[in-house]
């Protein structure tokens, strides 16, 4: 059983899939970032200064109504992050316009591999020979 384990996990697919789960965690990272850093602040910017992850409704009377930030009203009971969702639903966004980006290229590098001519194949050496024997006589 462990040498069927072994044999499994070292076929390419698999590799290939857990390189694949490495590098969206870490791409997952950065569209975090850019979302959290520097989109959302200017779409905050846009709409006066607006700080979209600190945006809630309270849903208990145990939060106080002059609760500043979203982390605070959590602890102080329930909240609705509309906020938090919205910038979640915008880090969906980007992930899935780059992998859209992703996929259209890497299909149109499979279609042009696809559609290259291939080379004919060599004449067999009786047709080169007939050719030649033709070429000679067409000389004289």
């Amino acid at each position: 059983m462990l040498k069927e384990f072994k044999e499994f996990a070292m076929k390419g697919n698999v590799l290939d899939m857990a390189v694949g789960v490495i590098i969206g965690a870490a791409f997952s990272k950065i569209v975090a970032s850019l979302v959290d850093d520097i989109i959302m602040p200017l779409i905050g910017a846009v709409f006066g200064g607006l700080d979209f992850s600190n945006y809630f409704l309270r849903l208990s009377s145990s939060v106080p109504a002059n609760v500043a930030s979203y982390a605070d009203a959590k602890k102080a009971g329930a909240v609705l992050g509309y906020g938090a969702f919205l910038t979640a639903v915008v880090n969906f966004l980007i992930v899935a316009f780059v992998l859209f980006l992703v996929i259209r290229q890497m299909n149109r590098l499979i279609k042009k591999k696809d559609e290259a001519p291939a080379a004919p194949p060599p004449p067999p050496e009786e047709v080169v020979l007939l050719r030649e024997i033709r070429d000679s006589l067409a000389r004289r």
